[in-house]
């Protein structure tokens, strides 16, 4: 009985193992990347965030207000935040932009800032956060796009 209880416990675990695997965007060559679509990706990230902002500020002024509303877009704004966060990191950082690129450490500055800002976006409701991940996402698309 233990034997077989192992064997389910090990199978389902391979199983879990395989299916989450199967849902994360590869990070060996695969070939299939679609960079404009990252970017777009993450300008929507920016919208929702601003929209976020906007009702988290709206909501807060009302009196009496609904926490749990403001919560829930509290809780929408940070999770766009790490959204952006994983494209930054885990799409152009680990698997797009190459050691030998031109501007390399340009890239990488504005992607840094890219993450700085998002982070700022989670921790305030200030829209001047937001207008800088904007031009940042300008300029890391003029040094990429431009650069290939």
């Amino acid at each position: 009985m233990k034997k077989r209880f192992l064997q389910f416990v090990i199978g389902f675990a391979s199983l879990l193992f395989i299916v989450i695997n199967a849902s994360a965007h590869c990070e060996i060559p695969c070939g299939i990347y679609d960079d404009e679509m990252r970017v777009k990706m993450i300008l929507e990230h920016i919208v929702t965030i601003e929209k976020s902002m906007n009702q988290i500020l709206y909501i807060q002024k009302k009196k009496p207000h609904n926490s749990n509303q403001l919560v829930r877009w509290i809780m929408n704004k940070e999770h766009h935040a790490d959204k952006l966060h994983e494209i930054v990191s885990q799409y152009f950082m680990t698997q797009r932009i190459k050691i030998d690129a031109k501007d390399y450490e340009k890239k990488l500055g504005v992607l840094h800032k890219m993450l700085v800002y998002s982070m700022r976006c989670k921790q305030t409701t200030d829209f001047k956060h937001v207008k800088e991940l904007r031009s940042l996402v300008k300029a890391f698309q003029k040094l990429y796009f431009e650069g290939k």
